[in-house]
């Protein structure tokens, strides 16, 4: 079967966008990519803010997530699956903050539809070097997710970002997309 989705797995600021650009720029045919900050970025304010029903950043790093949150979430998963099943080829950057649970509601809304699971994984002290570096995250966001993101969670392929840039990671992936 064609890989219809590729979905990248990893901490905050472990390369996933870079990488995603990269294949969308070395895949011979076009794909949409999505991505978690986006779908965060689409929230109403109030559910980006002190709201326990949507997503509220720590100041120490952790993220709590809250039942409207998980709502909106579902019904953005069930449209991304949709565009894919309508024969878009979709790259996905996600954060996968319940590890397994996670890769749980992606499979749930998959189905049968061929998907490529890629790992994406940093040192967490680099990591965090980029968190700083970029400016726009919760210091200890990606020290803290380093790890949390991948347990549990099953691939088919992994890279790692800690010294290979995001080109030779994306290169790699797209060797595996069939």
């Amino acid at each position: 079967m064609t890989t219809r989705m590729i979905i990248l797995n990893g901490g905050s600021s472990s390369g996933k966008s870079g990488i995603v650009r990269c294949l969308q720029a070395e895949l011979p045919d076009p794909w949409l990519a999505f991505g978690c900050d986006s779908f965060v970025d689409a929230l109403p304010a109030r559910l980006r803010a002190e709201d326990d029903d949507g997503i509220v950043f720590d100041p120490n790093g952790g993220v709590s997530i809250g039942a409207e949150f998980r709502e909106l979430e579902a019904a953005w998963t069930e449209g991304i699956v949709t565009m894919a099943r309508a024969g878009a080829r979709i790259v996905v950057d996600d954060v996968f903050l319940g590890g397994a649970a996670s890769q749980q509601r992606w499979q749930k809304a998959l189905g049968d539809l061929p998907v490529l699971w890629v790992g994406v994984r940093c040192d967490a002290a680099v990591a965090a070097g980029r968190e700083l570096a970029r400016g726009d995250r919760t210091p200890g966001m990606a020290a803290l997710q380093a790890e949390l993101v991948h347990e549990g969670v099953t691939y088919d392929f992994e890279v790692d970002t800690t010294h290979a840039e995001s080109l030779e990671c994306a290169r790699l992936i797209a060797a595996r997309v069939v």
